[in-house]
């Protein structure tokens, strides 16, 4: 990274994070006026930013209303960049069309917004759809306007049943898909499970990957097609069926058990102990539907880290795996999954008791 870099990300990070949304978008201009080319500062410096944002926020530095106002400014830069005559060629002949969207659910939009950015950036007509877009509304923007791929965005696990909907959907009326996103694997193995046509890991990555023409169209078959055996199992839908009931259970549970938690989340500035509850449940069900116990012991590994940094020693999460063990007897796969991701936790225990920032 230049110094001239460093110092833009710098300038941009202060703007964000103190909420000044003229500011950061002059800081954005002043680049633009100093020379540097507008893929580098979407690329180098806004997304930088961003991403930024997400690591200060896991250690703890950041609070979500910080996070949430930082990112809020940082997508009103993007609006303002993409107005600059410099983002407004339009598309180059020949170049073709692509549709990008995120997952249904997903409401982590900035990366798509990016990738929409850089891919309009690089000559292509885009048609941007945002956040959380349906299946059914998404193939009927492809039957409107036919485009030549669709870019698939997915920040969260928990959102994989959804991404296998929408792949499949827009496969069945021809329509080839790019996967990107944390949600698909920090190697994209789960977008290859999940049958996607491609994979890119940012959007730089998939904006080379689509200069070599987007991937080969497929017949339509006018139906999804079959899902693999493995995915959607009884355990899935069963732990699907129940969730609402199992996270309040096991919530009331902690509570008996861990008395003291409720006080040390309000202290610690983190949300409920049940929403915590709930995200578990939910990575639980994405492991069993990809059948990749490492997507759970990631994530508990991850949210682990996330509590420690607050103060609330991580061992705290252990009552709630063995709570959801009772309670998942008769499901062996989420059982071993609970049970690696219990080794995971007891490995970032940092003592028995609470720990203070």
């Amino acid at each position: 990274m230049t110094r001239d870099v460093e110092e833009r990300v710098e300038t941009l990070w202060a703007a964000a994070t103190a909420g000044d949304e003229y500011a950061a978008a002059d800081a954005a201009l002043a680049a633009l006026d100093a020379g540097m080319p507008m893929e580098t500062l979407l690329l180098d410096v806004v997304a930088a930013v961003q991403s930024r944002v997400g690591r200060e926020w896991a250690a703890g530095r950041i609070t979500v209303a910080q996070e949430h106002t930082a990112t809020a400014v940082n997508e009103r830069v993007l609006a303002t960049l993409a107005h600059q005559p410099s983002a407004r060629r339009g598309p180059e002949p020949g170049r073709g069309r692509i549709t990008v969207a995120c997952v249904h659910g997903e409401w982590h939009a900035f990366p798509a917004r990016l990738l929409a950015e850089v891919l309009r950036l690089r000559g292509w007509h885009v048609d941007y759809l945002g956040a959380q877009v349906p299946a059914p509304h998404l193939v009927a923007h492809l039957h409107r306007t036919n485009p030549d791929a669709v870019a698939l965005s997915g920040s969260l696990a928990p959102r994989l049943p959804a991404a296998h909907a929408a792949i499949t959907s827009c496969q069945a009326v021809g329509t080839p898909v790019l996967a990107g996103g944390a949600a698909f694997g920090p190697d994209g193995r789960y977008a290859r499970l999940l049958g996607a046509d491609a994979w890119a890991p940012d959007a730089c990555a998939a904006a080379d990957l689509l200069a070599g023409g987007p991937p080969p169209r497929r017949p339509a078959t006018g139906r999804p097609a079959d899902a693999p055996p493995h995915l959607a199992g009884p355990e899935y839908a069963a732990l699907t069926g129940s969730a609402p009931d199992l996270v309040r259970g096991v919530a009331e549970e902690l509570a008996r058990r861990v008395p003291e938690l409720a006080p040390a989340y309000a202290e610690s500035r983190l949300g409920h102990p049940v929403e915590d509850v709930a995200s578990i449940v939910d990575y639980l069900r994405a492991a069993l539907y990809v059948d990749d116990p490492e997507l759970f012991s990631s994530f508990m590994g991850w949210m682990a880290e996330v509590l420690t940094a607050r103060g609330i020693p991580a061992h705290v999460l252990l009552p709630v795996l063995d709570a959801l063990a009772e309670r998942l007897p008769g499901s062996p796969r989420a059982l071993v999954m609970l049970e690696g991701a219990r080794d995971v936790t007891r490995r970032h225990r940092v003592g028995d008791h609470w720990t203070r920032r």
